[in-house]
């Protein structure tokens, strides 16, 4: 039942993108903190939709948002904008 989007899964996807979200806060290259605040707040708006959607139990809506926001957290890794090197939460390379 991996085609079904379950509150256990967007629960574990919450958790990583907030666990995600609080690295790059702390590895943040220099010089690179104005695109770094762009970054974080687009997570942050996106995990804030994820639970407006989730509170309305629109399970679709909100995995959909939480995909957007961890999919912020990742450019930013690629751009090497933050320093991070777990390959369990970003894509890095």
């Amino acid at each position: 039942m991996d085609n079904i989007i379950t509150f256990e899964k967007i629960e574990k996807y919450f958790n990583l993108t907030n666990k995600a979200l609080n690295e790059i806060k702390k590895n943040i290259i220099k010089g690179k903190e104005n695109q770094a605040r762009e970054i974080i707040d687009m997570v942050t708006n996106y995990l804030y939709d994820a639970k407006h959607f989730l509170d309305k139990r629109d399970y679709v809506n909100c995995f959909a948002a939480l995909n957007y926001s961890h999919g912020w957290i990742d450019s930013g890794v690629r751009l090497k904008i933050f320093d991070v090197h777990d390959d369990q939460l970003f894509t890095v390379c």
